[in-house]
């Protein structure tokens, strides 16, 4: 394990630059390495057992390339699915990013909650052994939106997307039983912080939408707790090479990262 270096914060796109905001926020002097596996995007059309492998073999040679102190799985999808391979492999912290489950089943005051995630995220033994261990007592509402992250990579592109099939896709999210209903939304997927003015515009009542990114930052200041960090700005990296448009430059520059 390296004594120094900086966080490399991945995910599949951009979502998980609503990570490294919250990271930011709460450890500003830290130096991000942000990496976007866009190569291989989205993580939900690939079968499990070949994504697992890409994963852990891509994040070898990043951490070869980057010496980060410690690692941190932005995407929902990807932690469900190859963090206990990533930490039975490689000598370093890995924090990953689970479904706000918890705190939404202890925080609802109808007793009716909603999941928004991704497909792969839904599918997930993962995803539906937190709700058993966590929500039994409130009624859940799975929702697998195929079209969310997608989405949200677009708008950050500066991109217009279709409202209407958005509306579409959060629409099972919306429950009454009763007459109690949904009052709190988990996002299951880092992209749909960037969606979330949209969901509002959108929900047919209000509702608490539950961003995990303050939490995966918090958890994070633990996991580096009495170890050396790299101090400055971070740089951001696309598996694709692809160049990167001018509305993504905007966006990774409010949050100190330079394209490498």
């Amino acid at each position: 394990m390296h004594d120094a270096g900086p966080v490399l914060v991945f995910d599949s796109g951009l979502g998980g630059v609503s990570v490294v905001r919250a990271i930011s926020q709460q450890m500003p002097r830290i130096r991000l390495v942000y990496v976007a596996d866009d190569a291989a995007f989205p993580y939900g059309d690939w079968e499990d057992d070949a994504l697992r492998t890409h994963i852990v073999e891509l994040m070898g040679r990043l951490i070869a390339q980057y010496r980060p102190t410690a690692v941190v799985i932005a995407c929902n999808t990807a932690s469900t699915l190859v963090l206990p391979a990533l930490r039975a492999r490689y000598d370093i912290p890995f924090v990953g990013t689970v479904p706000a489950i918890k705190p939404a089943a202890e925080q609802t005051k109808t007793g009716i909650i909603a999941v928004l995630a991704t497909p792969g995220t839904m599918r997930r033994d993962y995803t539906r052994d937190l709700i058993r261990k966590f929500a039994s007592l409130v009624h859940v509402r799975l929702v697998g939106a195929p079209l969310l992250a997608a989405f949200a990579e677009a708008r950050m592109r500066g991109e217009a997307i279709d409202e209407r099939s958005l509306a579409e896709q959060i629409e099972p999210c919306f429950v009454e039983i009763e007459g109690r209903r949904t009052d709190m939304v988990v996002l299951a997927c880092t992209h749909y912080p960037f969606l979330t003015d949209l969901f509002d515009r959108h929900a047919p009542w209000p509702v608490c939408f539950i961003d995990p990114a303050p939490a995966i930052a918090r958890r994070l200041a633990s996991v580096l707790e009495g170890r050396r960090v790299d101090g400055g700005p971070g740089t951001a990296a696309f598996t694709s090479g692809r160049p990167v448009l001018a509305p993504v430059l905007q966006v990774l520059r409010q949050y100190r990262l330079a394209v490498a």
